[in-house]
């Protein structure tokens, strides 16, 4: 019997799905990229036994929803996107994104899941910002947020220590309002 593949939100080029464990070795391998580390200013070393303890961790944890990204052509988990630190006081939260492998970078894939996953925290979770930390010698992450309408916040100088230098971290935003005046139709 072939199961059926799960799809919560659905793109033109992407879908996001939950989290399985038969999804683990694609995730640790994505983490275990020394480019992808870099981007992201990994610089914890993972086990796969911790990996499989944390996605329980994870999965269970309301503060947070973690969905692997997944092209729509073939089928194929190329990272994963999550919005985590829910506030549902103030209604903010933190965006966070991978592309794990590095022949999806550049191609629309991280950007198309982005919309999927603010439409989720925008139009179904209510929140009200949504904010983002991207490092300063990641051009290509910076010029796509702000393509996607994030807004630059301020600076953590010198906050990551990457490749024997510090880093600045760049913090950046978008408000339910941006959203909907880029994404949204609504009529009356």
């Amino acid at each position: 019997m072939q199961t059926k593949k799960v799809k919560l939100f659905i793109g033109e080029k992407v879908y996001l799905k939950p989290f399985e464990k038969e999804d683990i070795e694609v995730v640790y391998d994505g983490i275990c990229n020394e480019k992808i580390r870099k981007l992201t200013g990994l610089q914890r070393v993972y086990t796969k036994n911790f990996m499989d303890e944390y996605s329980e961790k994870i999965s269970n944890d309301a503060s947070r929803v973690f969905l692997l990204i997944v092209t729509s052509d073939n089928d194929t988990i190329i990272g994963d996107v999550e919005i985590n630190s829910i506030d549902t006081f103030n209604r903010n939260a933190n965006i966070r994104i991978e592309i794990h492998n590095e022949d999806y970078l550049g191609n629309g894939y991280g950007t198309e899941a982005m919309q999927l996953m603010l439409k989720h925290g925008f139009g179904t979770l209510n929140l009200h910002r949504i904010e983002l930390e991207v490092f300063s010698y990641n051009a290509r992450a910076i010029k796509a947020y702000e393509k996607l309408g994030f807004k630059k916040e301020g600076v953590k100088r010198q906050s990551l220590y990457y490749d024997f230098a510090y880093h600045d971290a760049i913090t950046m935003s978008m408000l339910k309002e941006e959203f909907i005046n880029l994404y949204v139709n609504i009529k009356g």
